[in-house]
């Protein structure tokens, strides 16, 4: 298509960029931090050359105008609650004696006090810190952080926008504190909550800002008319100041709906919207409303969640449809390019053809500007990147990589049958007690245990040469054996083997399957220090070999109680990848379901009689509008039963899902037909366990009791407590006692101390029992 050039320039900006540094720097320094090797003055600068270099990329490859705020030391909703003093009475004396240290007591908690609770940023695998909020929360305004940072890059002569999570959304994500009752709304706070906004905008007015970004992404989830009147009075009541910046409304991750009639005629100068994961819904309800006249539109085209190349001349279109509906149309990523990696062009193992198709933060901001260029002045002054656009996008679809027709041919064949154990759960469940012979509580882990410095040198002397692969596997032999045996010193009765030999839950089996690929510096911030290198699924989708029937079959061999099989599910295969967007994702999820069940049936057939399939991201993924719902959990929960539909009654399969609105997905939960599913649950108190009870779940459970996102040692007493609060939801006789979640990111020392406080709390409520 020709685009003619608009009569305003258009420029590029993105609404934040990845935080760790190209050597992940911040983790570093972070985490030498807490170890005490890098003291608070070091870290402060090594953020501030962070911040600056990101800054300075986003200048020269021709952004106009640079965020400021969105970088942060573990989360920028943590930030929020800070800014407004919405500090929890137990960390207020630890950040009244040093505000950093006291930040990071409310990420990770203390050996004495708990953190703040954690899940998912809407459908990412980002997560955030929860804010408690109760009746009595005072709200007070410290705008020292937002303001420094804005300083900081006008002090370096940039166009600078600061970026806030915005009232409403700040307020739908929070929680009733503690001893709140549970049916308190903190949505009620937010008159109270809009003069410290106020404040802070007006702190960084003075301070030069001429924009400030306020984010609203949970004004794309389906809301109330009283959540709709709130974001009516909320910037009805910031426009009408007059010590304020320009305002920019910006929502992301899905269409606006109801709520894009609310923002559109709020007295803000500026609407940032999502042309990606729902251009037409969006481009229709501002049509509708009129558009944008005398305000500032900033078009999300370039998808700020993956890592594809945008298809030019498509966003091109976009844009042009837009220019009739705003006054002034920019061009940005469809939301913070926090959750893809750094810089594609690092990837130097990487087919080149290949690498043509990827785009990382540094790649999509080079689209923004050349999108920018082409709205501003013409096509004809990007006709080169365009060819070059369209000769990519034609190469990935007629890649052999991308269309394998034995692996299209098997998922087409595949009956509702497939999807089915051979006997109702009843019967399965008494055929497992026979077989396995457990007691009441029976308690395991989650799967990994402590990656140690070692295990990680032994892969990196395997890369470089320095061992053989039988050096490196008498390394991991060594490992399981040690696994075993304090698990079976320590009376953990369902063993694991610990893991060792995996790099990461989904990257290991990604590594295995033909259609992935692996990248060697895509690390993606998962929450806290906490990074991830999320694979990518290319292609179509087999398993050439087993693999991990030998690992597992080796531990089996060492103890006479059962060892698990650890496998990732195929929903999270997905959602922890860089997912194919070129066929729908029901399509991709029976591909690996198939490969997975290969593998499941190899396990149960070299005499593992426990397996585990994991998927922490069912709920993660699921649509944020409720209409979305029901066609994703269809194939969803039928990619998981083909998983494990094919395996004997007596062996017991196992799930584990972590860090989510688990209420949202009981009867998902449910349709899955697992046989005991266990749940993070300790930061929530039990919730999940209500839950389930509140649903009716018939099956076997195990609600967590151990947080292993916190650096604090459970006492057997507090392990046991929170167990007999679930014994109030679950019953005794379908109750298991487990960690939150997997022990990979934890220390031994910390993780000999907690399995034996839940052992012992284990053995506690049993003999009450």
């Amino acid at each position: 298509m020709t685009v003619k050039p608009q009569a305003v320039t258009a420029r590029a900006t993105v609404y934040g960029y990845p935080r760790q540094g190209q050597r992940r720097e911040l983790k570093q320094a972070i985490e030498g931090y807490w170890k005490g090797r890098v003291t608070a003055d070091a870290l402060r600068a090594t953020a501030a050359e962070l911040r600056r270099g990101n800054w300075q990329d986003l200048v020269d490859a021709g952004v106009h105008e640079v965020p400021t705020g969105d970088f942060s030391y573990y989360d920028h909703v943590l930030d929020a609650s800070v800014m407004v003093g919405a500090v929890p009475q137990r960390h207020r004396a630890a950040v009244a004696a040093d505000p950093l240290d006291g930040y990071f007591a409310m990420a990770r908690g203390t050996q004495d006090v708990a953190p703040l609770e954690m899940t998912k940023w809407f459908d990412t695998n980002y997560h955030y810190l929860v804010p408690e909020l109760g009746p009595d929360t005072a709200f007070v305004a410290d705008s020292r952080k937002q303001v420094a940072e804005l300083k900081e890059a006008l002090a370096l002569g940039l166009a600078a926008r600061p970026v806030l999570v915005g009232p409403v959304t700040y307020l739908l994500l929070a929680k009733p504190a503690p001893r709140v009752a549970p049916d308190f709304e903190p949505l009620t706070l937010l008159d109270r909550l809009l003069p410290v906004y106020a404040e802070v905008l007006a702190d960084l007015r003075a301070a030069g800002a001429q924009w400030v970004q306020l984010d609203e992404p949970a004004l794309v989830q389906d809301r109330t008319p009283a959540e709709l009147n709130a974001a009516t009075r909320a910037y009805r009541d910031l426009g009408a100041r007059t010590d304020r910046p320009q305002l920019l409304l910006a929502s992301y991750f899905d269409r606006l709906g109801d709520a894009l009639p609310v923002l559109a005629k709020a007295p803000v100068e500026g609407l940032a919207l999502d042309f990606t994961e729902a251009a037409a819904a969006n481009l229709d309800a501002l049509a509708a409303v009129g558009g944008l006249p005398g305000k500032r539109l900033v078009a999300g085209v370039v998808n700020g969640r993956n890592i594809w190349i945008n298809d030019l001349e498509k966003s091109l279109a976009t844009l042009g449809t837009l220019l009739g509906l705003a006054d002034r149309v920019d061009v940005a990523a469809s939301c913070s390019l926090l959750h893809v990696p750094l810089d594609a062009g690092l990837e130097r193992d990487v087919d080149p053809q290949i690498a043509r198709w990827l785009a990382f933060a540094k790649q999509k901001t080079t689209e923004l500007v050349t999108l920018a260029r082409g709205l501003s002045q013409g096509t004809d002054t990007i006709a080169a990147e365009l060819a070059a656009n369209r000769a990519d996008l034609a190469s990935r679809a007629r890649s052999a990589l991308t269309h394998d027709p034995a692996v299209r041919a098997r998922a087409g064949a595949v009956t509702e049958a497939d999807a089915r154990r051979s006997q109702p759960y009843p019967e399965r469940a008494a055929a497992q007690r026979a077989h396995l012979g457990l007691p009441l509580l029976p308690t395991t882990t989650i799967g990994s245990f402590p990656q140690t410095g070692e295990l990680r040198a032994a892969r990196a002397d395997l890369r470089a040469g320095r061992i053989d692969t039988a050096g490196y596997e008498e390394r991991i032999a060594a490992e399981i054996q040690e696994v075993i045996a304090f698990q079976e010193k320590t009376g953990i009765d369902v063993l694991v083997h610990g893991e060792p030999e995996r790099n990461d839950m989904v990257q290991y089996f990604a590594e295995q399957l033909t259609g992935y690929l692996a990248t060697r510096h895509g690390w993606v911030q998962s929450y806290g220090t906490r990074y991830v290198r999320p694979p990518v699924l290319a292609g179509d989708i087999s398993r050439p070999e087993p693999m991990t029937v030998r690992w597992t079959t080796y531990a089996q061999s060492l103890t006479e109680r059962p060892v698990k099989g650890m496998l990732t599910g195929p929903v999270t295969m997905l959602a922890w990848s860089f997912v194919r967007d070129d066929q729908p994702l029901g399509d991709t999820a029976l591909q690996v379901a198939l490969a997975l069940r290969d593998e499941v049936n190899d396990l149960e057939a070299a005499g593992t009689s426990v397996i585990q399939v994991d998927e922490p991201a069912l709920r993660e993924t699921l649509p944020l509008r409720a209409a979305d719902h029901a066609a994703y959990l269809a194939w969803a929960t039928e990619a998981f039963r083909v998983t494990t539909g094919g395996v004997r009654p007596d062996t017991q399969v196992h799930t584990h899902m972590c860090y989510a609105e688990f209420g949202d997905v009981v009867q998902a939960i449910d349709d899955l037909d697992a046989d005991v599913i266990s749940l993070e649950a300790t930061r929530s108190h039990m919730q999940v366990a209500r839950e389930l009870a509140a649903h009716g779940y018939p099956r076997e459970a195990g609600p967590g009791v151990y947080d292993i996102h916190s650096p604090r040692v459970p006492s057997a007493q507090e392990a046991a407590d929170l167990l007999r609060t679930g014994l109030e939801a679950i019953p005794a006789e379908r109750l298991w006692v487990n960690p939150d979640c997997g022990l990979k990111t934890r220390d031994w020392p910390e993780v000999r101390a907690s399995l034996e406080s839940l052992v012992t709390a284990a053995r506690t409520v049993r003999a009450e029992l």
